[in-house]
């Protein structure tokens, strides 16, 4: 009887842990969209409920720079010899900062070299900063070319390393990634494709901050950083809002802009599959009308691919179009052209510049975008995307965290929160303006930057909302 009323209790102890288990909030956010994939969807409550949504309290945080990008956050992160909730950006003119997500108050600085430079000049950047996976350090870009380890603790810096022989030139957008064991880091143009430059995509180690190896997306066939003018072709600009982005294999999957397109050596307007360490590549794909593209400024690098799973991906663009295609259609170093397996407007039928998210539920595969006019969620079914739901409300890249959807207006101030099962709007969080920032949900808080970089502003806004303290 005593055995078994201890095996009955047992069995108690562990349903309660395991149910303890499945409401642990996440408590880390420590990359662009989550996770590698990029899928803007993680697992897991945040803490923020359709319950409590509205009862949220908005702290705002002045700042030296614009952060037109997304940030980063670490649990109890020791910083100075303490424990924070800590928050990690860069801001446009390339400080990367950590900053107590509970006080708002400033922790550390790290201000590249020749920071006063920059800020009287056009070079910015628009990247989210990566954390290394023990927590210990993170990566972030700055303007003038280099990626720069620093310490979590006090943000020193570890090594910096520049990806670039033109900064002038070649712009930093994206996020960086980390995957393999390695540091990822894409680059673009600025605004009016002033050549030459070249998007290519960087592969570092950690360690060392070495530069391990560099694939082209003109003249494919050099390695290693080249002087943009050796080139014969120019542009090819990999910017979109997520970057570099990673199967499980860790394979990279990169989307370039304008440029042009022969199939062997230059790579205008592609998706590239590459391997991890950027050293092979393994599935390529354009569209028919490329030459169109480049002459009507329409890069089809203007967002990154999405990995949808079962071997499918989809892939925005400027001509206002979001294509599935089919990764066993494109293997290879073949050229590929015209492989479609769907085309669908994009939601509102502008231009698309966002990241969208995959949110996967109950079986199902879900993609959910927003571009200046509206925002939709379709069902991948059957290898076809089909329309769950749409509204005429435009936003940067949503974020689904906890259950809700959360999609920041951008030039449309407000942060709107939905039922993404539904499109039901449950809550209208107010706030300012912005360009590319998008939210991250999570420890009970959600963490957005106001802003556009493109107005060279030394300042800036971080919106912090949470749960009113207890009384």
């Amino acid at each position: 009887m005593a055995s078994h009323l201890a095996r009955r209790l047992l069995i108690a102890v562990w349903a309660l842990a395991a149910a303890a288990a499945a409401q642990t909030i996440n408590r880390n956010w420590t990359q662009f969209g989550g996770n590698a994939a990029r899928t803007s969807a993680p697992a897991g409550p945040t803490g923020i409920t359709a319950a409590n949504v509205n009862a949220l309290v908005r702290r705002q945080v002045p700042l030296d720079g614009t952060v037109d990008a997304s940030v980063i956050y670490i649990h109890g992160a020791q910083v100075k010899g303490a424990a924070h909730n800590t928050i990690f950006f860069t801001t446009g003119f390339g400080k990367t900062e950590a900053l107590d997500a509970d006080t708002g108050a400033l922790l550390w600085t790290f201000t590249p070299p020749d920071y006063a430079a920059l800020t009287q000049s056009r070079q910015v950047t628009n990247s989210t900063p990566i954390a290394d996976p023990g927590l210990q350090a993170i990566y972030a870009a700055s303007p003038d070319g280099y990626i720069q380890k620093l310490a979590v603790s006090d943000g020193h810096v570890l090594w910096r390393t520049a990806i670039t022989l033109l900064p002038l030139r070649e712009k930093m957008d994206s996020p960086l990634s980390y995957g393999s064991g390695h540091v990822i880091a894409v680059t673009a143009g600025y605004i009016g494709d002033r050549s030459p430059y070249q998007g290519h995509v960087a592969i570092l180690d950690p360690a060392s901050g070495q530069l391990l190896h560099v694939w082209n997306s003109l003249c494919s066939n050099r390695t290693g950083l080249i002087q943009p003018a050796s080139c014969p072709e120019s542009d090819s600009a990999i910017w979109g809002r997520a970057g570099a982005v990673q199967d499980a294999a860790g394979n990279l999957f990169i989307a370039t802009g304008n440029a042009r397109w022969d199939g062997s050596t230059y790579w205008g307007d592609s998706v590239i599959e590459l391997n991890p360490d950027a050293t092979r590549m393994l599935a390529n794909y354009t569209p028919a009308n490329t030459d169109e593209l480049q002459m009507r400024d329409l890069d089809l690098g203007s967002t990154s691919p999405v990995l949808l799973g079962n071997g499918l991906i989809a892939q925005g663009g400027k001509d206002r179009l979001i294509r599935l295609i089919s990764l066993a259609a494109i293997a290879g170093t073949a050229p590929h052209q015209d492989h479609e397996l769907q085309t669908v407007p994009t939601p509102g039928g502008q231009m698309l510049f966002t990241a969208p998210a995959v949110w996967r539920h109950d079986g199902q595969t879900w993609m959910i975008a927003a571009d200046g006019r509206g925002t939709e969620a379709w069902e991948v079914v059957h290898q076809r995307l089909v329309t769950q739901w749409r509204n005429a409300n435009g936003g940067t890249s949503p974020v689904v965290a906890g259950g809700l959807l959360f999609v920041y207006g951008g030039y449309d101030p407000g942060l709107r929160v939905y039922d993404p099962a539904t499109g039901k709007q449950i809550a209208d969080l107010a706030c300012g303006s912005g360009h590319w920032n998008s939210p991250i949900v999570v420890d009970g808080k959600i963490i957005l930057p106001e802003g556009n970089v493109n107005r060279r502003l030394t300042t800036g806004t971080l919106d912090i909302w949470s749960l009113p303290a207890a009384k």
